[in-house]
């Protein structure tokens, strides 16, 4: 297994995923324990005008309550939190959201190195970052920043990515550093919920 990490003081989960992303969501988020003691926060590109159905069609299959960031929301553990399309996600404090307008990074707005990046400025090493299948490098710089500031880094298998790309740029910017997998994340958020 890759660590060795301390989960028992983690307060935020982060994950970022593009194209392929959904199918591994449509297995990760249901398997998210109902004790969950983080806050989960997701960001998938999507159209930017368009509107998202991520939380009516994941608050149905999941063991936590869903719903769509806004600008100010309060962080809450044991809440899957979705960006919506045409807005980056950050974490102002431990407390809030904030929505931003900023230009697209890696021609997406939201992107997952901007929620990435927050996320490890304000939650240092009680953070996890998680980086699924996609088309572009969107979510490395951000990944090695959680990994630098102590972190778990996680990276979807590339023989199991759909669009092998973005895990395969969250693994070179991370490197030496070994990622854990996605079951042994979910092991270790599953002992997690059982000692608490």
């Amino acid at each position: 297994m890759s660590g060795p990490f301390d989960f028992k003081h983690l307060k935020v989960l982060a994950i970022g995923g593009s194209a392929g992303s959904i199918e591994v969501l449509n297995q990760l988020l249901p398997a998210l324990p109902s004790a969950l003691p983080l806050a989960v926060v997701v960001v998938v590109h999507l159209p930017p005008h368009s509107r998202s159905e991520l939380p009516s069609i994941y608050g149905p299959q999941c063991r936590l309550p869903v719903r769509e960031a806004s600008d100010k929301d309060l962080i809450e553990q044991g809440t899957i939190v979705f960006a919506p399309p045409g807005y980056h996600l950050l974490v102002e404090d431990e407390r809030t959201f904030a929505l931003s307008i900023d230009p697209p990074v890696h021609f997406s707005r939201p992107s997952i190195d901007v929620l990435f990046e927050s996320v490890a400025d304000v939650y240092g090493d009680r953070a996890i970052g998680v980086v699924l299948s996609g088309a572009s490098e969107d979510g490395a710089v951000g990944l090695k920043r959680i990994a630098s500031r102590g972190g778990v880094p996680v990276v979807q298998s590339i023989g199991t990515a759909a669009v092998p790309r973005m895990p395969e740029a969250a693994r070179q910017a991370i490197a030496p550093q070994a990622p854990m997998t996605l079951d042994e994340m979910l092991a270790n958020l599953e002992a997690l919920t059982e000692t608490r």
